[in-house]
């Protein structure tokens, strides 16, 4: 309580404005104090190794929404849950949600600009973007790119398979690295459903034991 009464007081009156250092409200709120300002900490033990939880800065929050945060908090480490983790849990599912607008189409443009200085010659690009305009986006590019699932990979690569199954394999890849720089850059979430090993390869037989289609000869 004296800690509580100090700190009160001292916002109040604003002797803290310049004093550096760890001013403690109780129950792991402290009011930290810097050069560059006064900001609000929610200090935690998790296995054995102490934590700090940024709350904000003393300008956007005052002393009550201070110990309403570091309440939240507490009540996540009552239940077991680390309260770092779940603010960047549910920051990564605000995130995602934003996301929901960026079509795989507009992805893919994104990851060809990304890389088009690395790659050997314009005729490189010029292969990507027609091979997943010509069949990706007909199927998916217009769905937002978290919405792609193995569902819609097949349904783009497999009528493919055994008649171009070089097109197709080289078009897996592709929506692959593409779902890929989409994870990374937060567009999407879970496993890829592009991938290879242990996944299409378990649904689509490897590409050099298709048989290649003999065609008729053609009719005089």
């Amino acid at each position: 309580m004296a800690q509580t009464t100090g700190l009160l007081t001292a916002l109040k009156v604003g002797r803290l404005s310049g004093k550096p250092g760890m001013h403690p409200d109780g129950g792991g709120l402290y009011l930290q104090i810097t050069k560059n300002g006064a900001s609000w900490i929610y200090r935690y033990m998790l296995r054995g190794r102490a934590r700090e939880m940024g709350l904000g800065p003393l300008a956007l929050f005052g002393l009550q929404e201070a110990r309403a945060k570091a309440l939240d908090a507490r009540r996540l480490r009552h239940e077991g849950v680390d309260p770092i983790e779940a603010r960047k849990a549910a920051r990564l599912r605000e995130r995602l949600d934003e996301a929901k607008a960026m079509t795989f189409t507009e992805c893919a443009e994104a990851y060809i600009k990304a890389h088009r200085a690395g790659w050997r010659n314009g005729k490189h690009t010029a292969q990507w973007e027609a091979t997943l305009a010509t069949y990706a986006k007909p199927v998916m590019g217009a769905l937002p790119v978290q919405a792609i699932d193995t569902a819609l990979v097949l349904k783009v690569i497999e009528p493919l398979w055994i008649t171009k199954p070089e097109t197709a394999s080289r078009l897996r890849g592709r929506i692959e690295s593409v779902l890929d720089w989409a994870t990374v850059r937060g567009y999407r979430a879970g496993e890829n459903p592009a991938r290879w090993r242990g996944h299409i390869d378990k649904l689509l037989p490897a590409r050099s034991k298709v048989r290649k289609v003999q065609h008729h000869a053609a009719l005089p």
